[in-house]
């Protein structure tokens, strides 16, 4: 039960450094007087093999909603979806969103921010003929970013990698993210960590410990910037991680949304 714990409000819930990968005990009651910044797939959705084949539980977008109320509006999603892809997942509920790996950002106040965008063209064309010639890899264009995903081509891994590697060398300004059978091509320089921080830097944000929940390689950038504001990063699932804290998986953070929401709903949780 998450009943009679107490809500910190300037510094983050004590971490038992020995849990280790073990599982920490994890209560977003503890968080709701904070910052709190959620990935999107693998996170709050479980990965499918394709970006359109995602499920959003009944009760999600709800339990968000009833979320943000209660903490004054900071909560926002940190993902390497489009904004407009993260708006229609959750509609009605429009929250403040990073998308694209911090590429693009819509704060509390819903003014769109874009980070400038380099070249793409030597990464595109060398994608594309790739998966021209292997029909289970698929490219993905977003704006100033582009995804090469091979989740229904696993055994394609390393011919990926040593494809966009060296289209990288003919694409000044762009950086490689490597993450669950995905290969993203975007701007450098911006990452999740810098989208937090921009968000931590405005109200509603500012001032409040963060907390990031995210399961990718690609969400350890921000791990880094909740834990250097003071925060805490936690992993959803298994694998390395610098992030503080740990969750089983999409289901267990599904749940403990699900419950707190539930007793917010209901005036017992505080």
């Amino acid at each position: 039960m998450m009943t009679g714990v107490s809500v910190v409000t300037t510094s983050a819930p004590a971490v038992d450094p020995a849990a280790g990968d073990a599982g920490l005990p994890f209560q977003l009651l503890n968080w709701l007087d904070g910052a709190i910044f959620l990935d999107f797939d693998g996170t709050l959705v479980d990965l499918a093999e394709t970006p359109e084949g995602v499920l959003v539980v009944p009760g999600l977008i709800d339990a968000l909603a009833v979320l943000q109320r209660h903490c004054g509006g900071r909560l926002a999603i940190v993902s390497g979806r489009p904004i407009a892809q993260i708006d229609a997942m959750l509609a009605p509920l429009h929250l403040p969103v990073a998308g694209v790996h911090g590429n693009e950002r819509r704060d509390a106040a819903g003014l769109l921010h874009y980070s400038p965008t380099p070249s793409l063209t030597a990464v595109l064309k060398r994608a594309e003929a790739l998966a021209a010639a292997h029909p289970l890899l698929r490219v993905e264009q977003k704006r100033g970013a582009l995804a090469l995903h091979y989740r229904q081509a696993p055994h394609l891994e390393a011919v990926c990698k040593q494809a966009m590697t060296a289209a990288l060398q003919e694409s000044p300004g762009i950086m490689l993210l490597f993450g669950k059978m995905v290969i993203e091509a975007k701007p450098a320089g911006v990452n999740k960590g810098t989208a937090i921080t921009d968000f931590l830097a405005e109200a509603p944000f500012a001032g409040h410990v963060p907390l990031f929940a995210g399961d990718d390689t690609t969400d350890e950038a921000g791990f880094d910037a909740v834990q250097r504001a003071g925060g805490c990063g936690l992993k959803v699932g298994a694998g390395p991680t610098g992030a503080r804290l740990r969750v089983a998986g999409p289901q267990a953070l599904r749940e403990q949304l699900l419950q707190l929401a539930a007793l917010l709903s209901k005036g017992t949780a505080r």
